[in-house]
């Protein structure tokens, strides 16, 4: 028998033309890529994905029901609990809760954090003020910290400063972690390091064989030092904690936090043009893809929900859009709180562009494509009634919000 390796012409058109039935029978599955820090990522949606604990998780991709429905219904999986009873002592993680939630960059905090603690050690969750996170057991938060009141909302880096002396005084942690990142991370931990006079560890992306290995020289070299006490990481540190769930036990000061003389003055938030906005920063991203047809309309309503335009690849190669507002692993990779799709099928490359985005939202004529199988909320429908019944809906509650005002 020849060794000769054959092609097979069919197959490979089948593999390129979406359109046919055969196609997502065509696709080799993606159970693992390469993330834009160079750490290699894992699909927990995959079929059959084993972890490391030796629990197989839940196919939330569709393709068990041929790809037509979307999670028709839900297997909830009861992990195993993690408990410390008594810690032999704590690892510290303030994250940076943006929105009020815990963003891919804290979960990733939170896996580093149990990487340092082990078996003994416990992960202590300290949180400013009122939030909306209820999913901090499945983060991986053994004990949760929350300094609430007046004192620490807004822009109050010097109060929070207060704070967290005053965790350190009581429980006397091992290390501190912070995200080394805009949302307030970086700056906390950097005035924190300073008030305790601790040298940080900063844009640390990896903690092994008691070394921080950090970024440097415009993060084209690494710079590898002992494990410091007070450790700003960078995004994809650490593989979040996905196998266990632990009992986030609150727990409180036993003194109060010294106030501080304020020498800030927090004007509030600014409003900027969401245009502006770097796509990498961007908290609400409304894409459109090949399946629009009135980019007009689609200009009015990104304008009318307040929200940063972006393209897939297409859109951009067809015109429509510039090519820096480009979502995808050969444009932009985005963290957005809210991803909305418009007629985006889904290919590969846009999917991990928005891996880490937290609520995708798909609007579409097609049910069974892979932008559909991989949102949270999908519309299926024409997107030219859609977008306009989004503007008027945005139009009646702001209309409804100024005669409550008068």
């Amino acid at each position: 028998m020849s060794d000769i390796i054959r092609r097979d012409p069919r197959a490979e058109w089948i593999a390129r033309n979406r359109l046919h039935p055969l196609h997502a029978a065509m696709q080799p599955a993606q159970h693992s890529w390469m993330g834009p820090n160079g750490l290699i990522r894992k699909n927990p949606h995959g079929i059959g994905f084993i972890g490391p604990n030796g629990i197989k998780r839940i196919d939330r991709s569709g393709a068990q029901q041929g790809g037509a429905t979307k999670r028709s219904a839900a297997v909830e999986v009861q992990l195993p609990l993690h408990q410390v009873a008594a810690p032999a002592f704590y690892i510290s993680v303030v994250p940076d809760m943006v929105g009020g939630r815990l963003s891919s960059h804290d979960r990733d905090l939170l896996g580093l954090a149990h990487q340092l603690a082990g078996n003994d050690g416990a992960v202590l969750a300290v949180v400013f003020g009122e939030h909306k996170e209820n999913a901090f057991a499945t983060a991986g938060v053994d004990r949760l910290l929350v300094l609430e009141g007046d004192e620490f909302s807004g822009y109050a880096p010097e109060q929070r400063v207060q704070g967290l002396r005053a965790v350190d005084n009581q429980f006397s942690p091992r290390h501190w972690l912070l995200p080394d990142s805009r949302s307030g991370g970086g700056e906390l931990g950097r005035r924190f390091a300073a008030a305790l006079g601790e040298r940080p560890a900063t844009r640390v992306w990896q903690v092994k064989d008691q070394e921080c290995i950090g970024r440097a020289g415009a993060g084209l070299q690494d710079l590898a030092r002992p494990v410091a006490r007070l450790i700003l990481a960078a995004a994809e540190c650490a593989e979040p904690v996905s196998e266990t769930r632990h009992e986030a036990l609150p727990v409180e000061l036993s003194t109060a936090v010294a106030r501080s003389l304020s020498r800030i003055e927090d004007l509030g938030a600014v409003a900027v043009d969401p245009a502006a906005i770097p796509m990498a920063e961007a908290e609400f991203i409304f894409s459109g893809g090949n399946g629009v047809k009135d980019w007009g309309l689609f200009h009015r309503t990104a304008e009318a929900l307040g929200a940063t335009e972006g393209a897939s690849r297409v859109a951009v190669d067809d015109g429509f859009m510039a090519r820096d507002r480009q979502v995808g692993a050969s444009g932009t990779w985005v963290t957005a709180r809210v991803y909305v799709a418009v007629g985006i099928s889904g290919a590969i490359q846009h999917l991990q562009g928005i891996g880490a985005c937290d609520k995708v939202v798909a609007i579409n004529l097609d049910p069974g494509c892979d932008m559909i199988k991989r949102a949270d909320l999908s519309v299926i429908g024409e997107s030219a009634e859609i977008l306009q019944a989004l503007i008027d809906a945005v139009e009646a509650y702001r209309n409804e919000a100024k005669r409550d005002a008068a």
